[in-house]
């Protein structure tokens, strides 16, 4: 199978389907998924293994303590930061292969402290719905990433 150039990044994720959709996804790609911080579920959790199904063995996974860990273990890595509160769209930014997709937790997203630090880095995915807050996580994720791979021409 090829593999995703992609990473994509869950701070404090408090939901299990949403992280076994994500891990799903993640086979499905080839992507490695990051598992930062405290979480809101066991791994060993009947709900996160049912959401994957049996896939988790093809699941490149990794645990971090906080991001600056992760940070710090890819010096060169470029970040996206994904939150409503964005200026730019998933779409306007050009993805290189190599980057890491970081999404926050499902109640708050990501801390403003950090999107604050690294507005240039910061991406939206637009909402067309007054009424609609935000997207389910494993939804935002599917979109970006699949938008990242579309620009370096990955899913022929």
């Amino acid at each position: 199978m090829k593999k995703s150039p992609f990473h994509i990044v869950l701070v404090e994720p408090e939901i299990p389907p949403n992280t076994g959709n994500i891990a799903r996804l993640c086979a499905a790609t080839g992507t490695v998924l990051h598992l930062v911080g405290k979480l809101g579920f066991s791994l060993d959790d009947r709900y996160l293994k049912r959401a994957g199904l049996d896939y988790w063995p093809a699941v490149d996974l990794h645990r971090w303590d906080d991001l600056a860990q992760l940070q710090k273990a890819y010096p060169e890595g470029r970040f996206w930061y994904a939150s409503k509160k964005a200026q730019a769209a998933h779409h306007q930014v050009h993805y290189h292969p190599g980057d890491f997709l970081v999404f926050g937790k499902e109640t708050a997203g990501l801390p403003d402290s950090l999107l604050s630090a690294h507005p240039e880095s910061t991406i939206r995915i637009p909402l067309y719905s007054p009424v609609v807050r935000s997207l389910n996580l494993s939804t935002a994720t599917g979109i970006v990433l699949y938008e990242a791979l579309r620009q370096i021409e990955a899913l022929n």
